[in-house]
């Protein structure tokens, strides 16, 4: 009996996901539990397996394609089934071809558009006639009229150094520097060293033939790009750096090595860390906020996203309820968390309702840095690396543990004195962690 294949809902907070990649092509045997898909969201990417056995009769989604959460997505069915009425009532998988030749005659639509289009470029009459000939994009030209101008020279210019044999980002700089590629006297490809050589002969570039590498976004680094451009444009952020001395810190974590190492954990400090972050929250839940429109909504309670750095991107899974927690169970969680990020196991709620997050990038020596909001939280806590610094105690120098801590607040709701009074109470917690007891 032919089975339907749905997208599936992998957590509640999930609408589509798009299949970035199917396993088993159209006409080939699945058997139930092989891996069928990858689905991918905004946040993760999961592969999902095949509940029924037989034949994958029909891709009913195109790879890159958004599906909605429990819409049909492939059949799965005995070679010879008959799926005439199947078909009728979910739709026939042809509209895929369809809808990629609309959109290859939209595409093909916008570019002649774009060719002919010179508003925001001044041209003179007759460069605008000879652009639209040749189907130049303004966009490539650089006018030398009166006030950038562009004038039939720059068209013709333009044209000539199209017939020359160059790499995209060299025909870029030559325009951009003003040389004639037809003065690159090169057989063969002219590449961007050959024009910086030309510009430089003193460079000493020995005219081996260089080619660039282009490498495609990957869907997770796509997603990640447009989430830090967001929060960047959406925060105003401000960070504050402060040093700590962690020795009381490092002998409270040695003195619990022991029963930590016993559940099978190792304790950490980014796990101490989200335990003193969860109190200090509690204690001033305006950093424990989140903008909706026009409205603060304080949280009261703390659910905290750790960084993970995963192949080609960074995902920020968050533990649920940490100031609840003790501190092995927020071990325990962050750690099965970060194994299931590297596992490509996590779930979208894994990754939904976070308040606040932490990014530790100590274990590369970093000693200070910048790290961005993850939108819609109001501040984020970056960790450091422990550097031995000389400090003076009471007019003599000693030497200490210091872990600089950089908070990133938005400073829409986290004014410079509330963002400070969190971190002298960090630090306060920090150089005497038994505070964590009260």
């Amino acid at each position: 009996m032919a089975h339907i294949v749905v997208m599936p809902k992998l957590g509640l907070t999930m609408t589509e996901g798009i299949i970035t990649k199917w396993y088993i092509n159209q006409g080939e045997t699945v058997k139930e539990g092989d891996t069928l898909f990858e689905v991918t969201t905004d946040k993760l990417t999961n592969e999902v397996q095949a509940d029924a056995g037989g034949i994958l009769r029909k891709q009913l989604a195109a790879e890159g394609e958004a599906v909605p959460c429990t819409d049909p997505v492939a059949i799965i069915a005995e070679e010879n089934e008959d799926l005439t009425s199947l078909l009728s009532d979910i739709g026939s998988p042809e509209h895929i071809e369809q809808k990629v030749t609309e959109e290859k005659s939209q595409i093909l639509k916008n570019s002649d558009t774009l060719i002919n289009d010179s508003i925001g470029y001044k041209a003179s009459p007759a460069a605008k006639k000879l652009a639209s000939d040749n189907a130049v994009d303004f966009h490539l030209i650089r006018g030398t009229g009166p006030q950038g101008r562009i004038v039939v020279k720059d068209i013709e210019e333009y044209l000539e150094n199209c017939k020359v044999k160059a790499s995209p980002t060299a025909a870029k700089l030559a325009e951009d520097l003003s040389i004639s590629l037809k003065d690159i006297n090169k057989n063969g490809r002219i590449m961007k060293d050959d024009v910086l050589t030309f510009r430089c002969p003193e460079s000493g570039y020995d005219g081996a033939e260089k080619e660039e590498k282009r490498i495609p976004l990957s869907y997770l680094r796509k997603v990640i790009a447009r989430r830090m451009s967001e929060s960047w444009s959406i925060s105003p952020m401000v960070t504050y750096n402060l040093p700590v001395d962690i020795s009381q810190l490092r002998v409270f974590k040695d003195s619990l090595k022991d029963t930590f190492e016993k559940a099978g954990i190792k304790l950490t400090y980014n796990h101490l860390v989200m335990k003193i972050c969860a109190k200090v929250l509690i204690e001033m839940p305006y950093v424990n906020g989140t903008i909706d429109g026009d409205e603060l909504i304080l949280h009261d309670y703390v659910n905290i996203g750790l960084a993970v750095s995963v192949d080609n991107g960074l995902l920020v899974p968050n533990v649920k309820n940490v100031e609840l927690k003790p501190l092995l169970a927020v071990a325990e969680e962050t750690e099965k968390l970060i194994g299931e990020a590297r596992s490509n196991k996590l779930l979208p709620d894994d990754m939904s309702l976070g308040t606040f997050t932490i990014t530790n990038v100590g274990m590369y020596g970093i000693e200070s840095f910048t790290p961005i909001i993850n939108q819609p939280e109001l501040a984020i806590l970056g960790i450091a690396a422990i550097v031995d610094t000389p400090v003076a105690i009471n007019g003599k120098i000693e030497i200490k543990p210091m872990m600089n801590l950089s908070l990133t607040a938005d400073h829409r709701v986290v004014d410079g004195a509330e963002a400070s009074k969190f971190m002298k109470r960090i630090k306060e917690i920090i150089e005497n962690p038994f505070l964590l007891l009260l």
